[in-house]
């Protein structure tokens, strides 16, 4: 394939946790979803994902169960869904739901479509920040600093002086 889809995953559970993936686009939602879990050091799990529209509600369902085309309204099954079918134009949006009892979702969004790079391989993690939130507690999770934060660290040295008497 002469294209790379970059996702940007993001999450509710921790404002600082960012993932940026590059994947081929004509690889099944299965696929996808088993990188993921790879990624993110998650155990195999009962996982949907969502197409969703540009508020983050979802709109098509994807399971891993195939229910068959004689159910209404069943969702589509990822082993038969590429992801260039589901997202295809620049911000489009999946919900990738890792915990169907608790409600718990990862946010992605496409971010960019590129050539790949010839010395890399593919699928692969592009850029992480912060640490994954834990997979069965949404309490465990470990917060740490900002991406802003972060960087603005750099210039806490510049901070006033409290001794210095700036008038004459």
């Amino acid at each position: 394939m002469n294209i790379i889809f970059k996702y940007r995953m993001l999450s509710d559970e921790s404002d600082n946790f960012v993932r940026d993936f590059e994947v081929y686009p004509d690889m099944t939602l299965a696929e996808f979803n088993t990188f993921l879990l790879d990624a993110l050091g998650y155990e195999p799990t009962m996982v949907s994902i969502f197409k969703s529209d540009a508020e983050w509600r979802p709109v098509e369902e994807f399971s891993e169960i195939d229910m068959g085309d004689d159910v209404p309204g069943a969702p589509r099954c990822m082993d038969n869904v590429r992801l260039m079918e589901v997202n295809n134009d620049f911000h489009d949006r999946l919900i990738y739901t890792f915990d169907m009892i608790n409600d718990r979702s990862y946010y992605l969004e496409l971010i960019d479509m590129q050539r790949p790079n010839g010395e890399l391989s593919y699928p692969r993690v592009a850029f992480e920040h912060a640490p994954v939130p834990d997979q069965y507690d949404p309490e465990a999770t470990e917060q740490s600093g900002s991406i802003f934060d972060e960087i603005m660290s750099e210039y806490n040295e510049f901070e006033g002086d409290d001794s210095y008497d700036d008038e004459y």
